[in-house]
């Protein structure tokens, strides 16, 4: 069997880009926003930063803050029919 080559960004050179008037700088209340358990939130990708990031696939879903783990967030998300919790740090995530 062959194993497969590639990591957990491969593939997404467009998926998981900032547009060209995005570049520089995060900004640092992003990065040290705090979220109730509870409130809703949209899984955004911030490519400056690739700790806590989720799996490709999530990006724009919305989901529950759940808990803490660490600097990160569990955050709830329905993909399908099952439901799945994801650690995201909260440079990704944005309050609906």
């Amino acid at each position: 069997m062959v194993s497969r080559i590639g990591g957990f960004r491969r593939k997404t050179r467009s998926k998981l880009r900032k547009n060209v008037r995005e570049h520089g700088k995060i900004s640092l209340t992003n990065f040290f926003k705090n979220y109730e358990v509870g409130s809703k939130v949209i899984l955004v990708g911030e490519p400056a930063v690739q700790k806590g990031m989720f799996f490709p696939r999530f990006k724009g879903k919305s989901g529950k803050v759940v808990g803490m783990m660490g600097a990160c967030y569990n955050v709830e998300i329905k993909d399908g029919k099952k439901v799945k919790t994801l650690v995201v740090h909260p440079v990704h995530l944005r309050e609906i």
